[in-house]
């Protein structure tokens, strides 16, 4: 009895890993088709290139922030 109920677990487990896999994927997926329809939409050099360099701010920023919180 006590197997089931692990296997149970494990099923539920995977269930809600992949889940929430797919909500992750679908988010991105529709901040990048944003992005594609409103961030320079005939320019993709342009456009590739402002998401390159909001990137790296972000991620620059959210770094020094890290370190100071810590």
């Amino acid at each position: 009895m006590e197997s089931k109920k692990k296997r149970l677990k494990r099923v539920k487990d995977v269930f809600y890993t992949i889940l929430i896999a797919f909500a992750i994927i679908s988010f991105w997926r529709g901040i990048w088709g944003l992005m594609d329809l409103y961030l320079y939409p005939g320019n993709h050099v342009a456009s590739f290139s402002i998401s390159i360099i909001l990137g790296i701010i972000i991620l620059y920023s959210t770094e020094n922030l890290i370190k100071r919180l810590i």
